[in-house]
C-alpha cells in the first residue's frame, strides 16, 4: 500500500471518531424521554444527560492533555477510545439515574481529546495546503451524526429501549478503536518536544490564542442558540406537525454536511478571510427565521439555509487555531487545539443557555435574531484576528504571507 493510499485510510479512520462520538453525543436528545420515564426523573432533570456530557467534553479534555504531554498521541487517541467505550457501556448498564450520569461524564472526557488529536494528526497527513479540508472531511462525520442522531435515539428507544443505542454505541466504539489501531501511522510526531507544564498553562494567558478561543465559543454557540430550539419553533410557531419535523432536521443535517464540505474547500486559502464571510452570511441566515417562521415553506427554506452555514466555520476555525498554537506555542499544539474543542463544546452550552433564557423571558421567536447577534459579534471578532495577523506579519518583516504561507512554513 503507497503512502497516499495509506493516509486516505487513517483519515477515514480519523473520521469514524467524529462519527460515532457524534452518534454518543446527540443520540441523547432522542433517548431523554424514555430515560425521564424510566427513572421517574422529570424532564429538565433528564436533561443533565445533555449538559454534563457538554461540560465534561469542555472542561475535561484540556487537563487530560495536559498530564498526558509525555504519552504518544496515537496511544493517548487509542486509549480515549477504550475510555469512550467503557462510559458508553456504563451509560448502557446504569441501575440508577446517577451512575447514568457517571457514564455520560465518562464518555465526554475521552470526547475533546479524541477530537483534538484527530484534526492534529489529520493535517500531519496531507500537504499544507489541504489541510483546513481535511479538518472539515473529519467533522463530515460530526454533520451525519448530528442528522442521524436524534432521530436514530428516539426511533430505537421507542420500539427497544433506550439502553439498546448505548450498548450500540459501544460496539461501534470497539469497530472505530480496531480501524485507528490498525490504519493510523505508528509513529505521530506532534511537537518537537513535549510541553511543561508551565507552558500548557501559559496557553490561558495568550491573548491571540484566547481571542480565537473566544471566536469559536460565540460563533459556534451562536449555531446552537437557534439549533437547539429549532423543533419547538416549527412545531409551535410554523405549525409544521410533529410527524415532519425528523424529515426536516434529517434535510437539515444534509445542509451541514455540504456547508462543512464547502467549508474546508474554501477555507485552505485564508482562514480568517473564509470565516468573515461564512460568519456574516451565516447571521443572515438565521437572523432570517426570525421573519419567516410563521409561513411553514419559507421557514423550511431558512432552517436549510441556517444549516448550510452552521458548520461551515469549523474548518477555518480549527484551522488557524493550529496556525497560530505553531507559532505561538509550537510546544503544546495539541494542548493549544483541545482548548478550542473545548471552546466548540463550550460554545453548545453557551449558546443552548442563552437560547433557553431567551426562550423563557421574551419567547421562543427570539431566539433567532440572538443567534444572528453572537455570530454578528463573533465576525467583529474574526476582524480583529485579521489585524492581528496583519500587525504579525508587519513585526516580523513579512507583509507577503498569508495564513495559508504560514501554515506551510511551520508545519
Amino acid at each position: 500500500m503507497n503512502q497516499s493510499t495509506s493516509n486516505k485510510l487513517a483519515l477515514w479512520a480519523l473520521a469514524s471518531i467524529f462519527f460515532v462520538v457524534g452518534v454518543a453525543e446527540f443520540i441523547s436528545v432522542g433517548v431523554l424521554p424514555s430515560i425521564a420515564d424510566y427513572f421517574q426523573e422529570s424532564t429538565s432533570s433528564a436533561g443533565r444527560i445533555v449538559s454534563f456530557y457538554a461540560l465534561g467534553a469542555a472542561l475535561g479534555s484540556p487537563f487530560i492533555m495536559a498530564f498526558t504531554s509525555t504519552i504518544k498521541r496515537r496511544t493517548v487517541l487509542l486509549g480515549s477510545l477504550i475510555l469512550f467505550i467503557l462510559g458508553n457501556l456504563i451509560t448502557a448498564m446504569a441501575p440508577n439515574f446517577s451512575i447514568l450520569l457517571t457514564g455520560r461524564i465518562t464518555t465526554a472526557l475521552s470526547h475533546g481529546v479524541m477530537f483534538a488529536i484527530a484534526t492534529l494528526v489529520a493535517t500531519m497527513l496531507v500537504a499544507p495546503n489541504k489541510q483546513a479540508a481535511a479538518i472539515a472531511f473529519l467533522f463530515s462525520g460530526l454533520t451525519i451524526a448530528t442528522a442521524l442522531g436524534a432521530p436514530f435515539g428516539t426511533f430505537i428507544s421507542d420500539h427497544l429501549g433506550w439502553r439498546l443505542p448505548f450498548f450500540g454505541i459501544a460496539a461501534l466504539g470497539l469497530i472505530t478503536l480496531l480501524a485507528n489501531t490498525k490504519l493510523l501511522p505508528t509513529v505521530i510526531t506532534t511537537t518537537t518536544k513535549p510541553a511543561t507544564l508551565k507552558e500548557q498553562i501559559s496557553l490561558l494567558g495568550n491573548p491571540r490564542l484566547l481571542l480565537v478561543m473566544l471566536t469559536t465559543l460565540i460563533g459556534y454557540g451562536g449555531t446552537f442558540a437557534t439549533y437547539t430550539y429549532l423543533s419547538p419553533i416549527l412545531q409551535s410557531i410554523s405549525h409544521i406537525s410533529a410527524e415532519s419535523i425528523s424529515p426536516i432536521l434529517i434535510l437539515y443535517g444534509i445542509a451541514l454536511a455540504i456547508g462543512n464540505t464547502i467549508g474546508g474547500k474554501v477555507g485552505n486559502e485564508n482562514p480568517l478571510q473564509t470565516l468573515l464571510v461564512i460568519f456574516i452570511l451565516q447571521a443572515l441566515a438565521s437572523g432570517s427565521l426570525w421573519f419567516t417562521a410563521p409561513y411553514p415553506l419559507w421557514a423550511i427554506l431558512s432552517v436549510l439555509a441556517f444549516g448550510l452555514f452552521a458548520f461551515m466555520n469549523v474548518a477555518s476555525l480549527q484551522a488557524y487555531l493550529l496556525i497560530l498554537a505553531r507559532r505561538e506555542v509550537p510546544h503544546a499544539v495539541d494542548t493549544a487545539s483541545s482548548l478550542n474543542i473545548s471552546a466548540f463544546n463550550g460554545g453548545i452550552v453557551v449558546g443552548a443557555s442563552i437560547g433557553g433564557f431567551i426562550t423563557d423571558t421574551i419567547g421562543l421567536i427570539h431566539t433567532p435574531w440572538v443567534a444572528a447577534a453572537m455570530v454578528g459579534i463573533a465576525a467583529v471578532l474574526t476582524v480583529a484576528l485579521l489585524r492581528q495577523e496583519k500587525r504579525y506579519f508587519i513585526s516580523t518583516d513579512n507583509p507577503a504571507h498569508s495564513c495559508q504561507d504560514s501554515m506551510a512554513y511551520e508545519n
